[in-house]
C-alpha cells in the first residue's frame, strides 16, 4: 500500500465513486469518467492537483447550469451518505473545489452549496474565493453560519476565515484588519464542541501573528469566563508564548521573578549527525509561593551560509514549590529528517523560562 498522500485518489476510489455517480446522474457514463481521470499527465499530479483535477472531470457531467449542477452535487453526496461513505473524507473535497471553481458568479447557490457540502467534507478552502470577492456579503454569511444548529457549519465559519490558513489562499484584508472576525469568534468562543472551539482558537492564533494586541485584548476581556475558554486562550496565544510575550505571560499566570537557573551545561559538547545533544540545568525557587513556569530551550541550527537559525522547543510547564531545586536534563535529536538539513559546526543552546532566555551555550555537530 502507498504511503504517499495523494494516493487517496487510486483506481479503488475512483471505481467505487462511478457507481454512487451512475446512480445520482442518469446519463453518466463510467467510462468515459475513467478516461477522463487517468490521463496521461494523473500519476505525475500531487494531492491539490488530482483533488482540482477530479472536481474538472465531474464538471463534464454535471449540468452546464450551475444553479442545477449544485443540486446533482447535493444528491451525489445524499448517495454516498446511504452508501456509508464516510463524512469528513478528504477525498470528498473536490466538491467544494468544484463550487469554487464553477460557482464564483452565482454567490447564493454556492453558499447554499457550502452549508450543505461542508456537513460531509470540509469547505474551509473554498470559502476563501468568495471571502475575497464578496467581502461584506461573505462575512455576513459566516456570521450567520456560527449560529448554525450543526457543529461542522458553525466550525467553517472559523476556519473558513482564519487569515492565515495553512496550504490555504491568504486573506490579506484581514491581515492588516481582523475587526470583522471577531464577532464570529465571540459567537463561538463557548461552543458545545470542542472541535469548534480549537477552530476558534487557531483563528486567533492566526491573528496574533500580524495583530498581537488584538488577541492579547480578546483573551484579557474573556479570560477566567470557563475551563473551556481559558483552554481556548491558552491555546490561541501559544505563539506569543513561545515568543515570551511577557503581557501574555503574566496574564496566563506565569510567573519567575524568584526562579533562578544554576549549572547549565552540555554533556555531549560533540554530537555526531544521528546522535542526540544532551544538556542539563537546575532550577531552584527562591520564592515563599509556588511559581507557575514554562520551560524551553532554544536551538541555534548552523545554516549554510554559516550564521545561526533559533528554533525554540518546549520542555514542560510545570509549578515548582517554594524553597526547593529541581535538576532537568533534556536531549535532542540530530537524526536526519526530510524537513531539515544539518550543517557541520558550531550549534548552540539556550534555556528559556517564561520567556526570559539564558546565555546560548556551544556545540558542535560533526559527522
Amino acid at each position: 500500500m502507498s504511503n504517499l498522500f495523494k494516493d487517496i485518489y487510486l483506481p479503488e476510489f475512483y471505481n467505487k465513486f462511478s457507481k454512487i455517480l451512475k446512480q445520482a446522474l442518469v446519463s453518466f457514463n463510467a467510462d468515459e469518467f475513467n478516461q477522463l481521470i487517468f490521463n496521461d499527465k494523473f500519476e505525475a499530479y500531487e494531492l491539490k492537483e488530482r483533488m482540482t483535477h477530479t472536481a474538472k472531470v465531474l464538471n463534464h457531467f454535471l449540468n452546464d447550469d450551475f444553479t442545477v449542477a449544485a443540486t446533482e452535487i447535493k444528491d451525489i453526496i445524499k448517495c454516498l451518505r446511504v452508501n456509508e461513505f464516510l463524512e469528513t473524507s478528504i477525498e470528498f473535497m473536490f466538491f467544494p473545489e468544484y463550487i469554487s471553481m464553477v460557482g464564483i458568479e452565482n454567490f447564493a447557490d454556492a453558499v447554499s452549496s457550502f452549508e450543505f457540502i461542508t456537513q460531509f467534507t470540509s469547505c474551509e478552502f473554498a470559502v476563501r474565493p468568495f471571502l475575497i470577492k464578496y467581502p461584506q456579503q461573505m462575512q455576513a454569511q459566516m456570521l450567520l453560519w456560527s449560529t448554525h444548529e450543526n457543529n461542522k457549519v458553525r466550525r467553517l465559519a472559523s476556519e473558513g476565515s482564519r487569515p492565515r490558513l495553512p496550504w490555504a489562499m491568504g486573506l490579506p484584508e484581514f491581515k492588516k484588519d481582523p475587526a470583522p472576525i471577531l464577532p464570529i469568534l465571540n459567537n463561538l468562543k463557548n461552543d458545545s464542541c470542542e472541535v469548534v472551539r480549537r477552530s476558534v482558537a487557531n483563528n486567533l492564533n492566526d491573528i496574533a501573528k500580524d495583530n498581537p494586541d488584538v488577541v492579547i485584548n480578546w483573551a484579557t476581556e474573556f479570560l477566567g469566563q470557563s475551563k473551556e475558554t481559558d483552554a481556548l486562550i491558552k491555546h490561541a496565544c501559544r505563539t506569543l508564548l513561545k515568543t515570551g510575550d511577557a503581557v501574555v505571560l503574566k496574564l496566563l499566570g506565569f510567573d519567575s521573578k524568584d526562579v533562578k537557573w544554576s549549572d547549565f551545561k552540555i554533556t555531549t559538547p560533540k554530537v555526531k549527525i544521528g546522535d542526540k545533544l544532551n544538556f542539563s540545568f537546575t532550577l531552584i525557587n527562591e520564592s515563599k509561593k509556588s511559581q507557575k513556569l514554562r520551560l524551553e530551550y532554544g536551538l541555534y541550527y548552523k545554516k549554510q551560509n554559516g550564521s545561526l537559525a533559533r528554533k525554540v522547543f518546549k520542555i514542560s510547564e510545570r509549578e515548582i514549590e517554594p524553597g526547593k531545586s529541581y535538576n532537568l536534563d533534556r536531549n535532542q535529536s540530530f537524526k536526519l529528517i526530510s524537513t531539515r538539513k544539518f550543517h557541520l559546526g558550531e550549534h548552540q543552546v539556550s534555556l528559556i523560562i517564561n520567556g526570559v532566555e539564558s546565555e546560548a551555550k556551544s556545540f558542535e555537530l560533526i559527522s
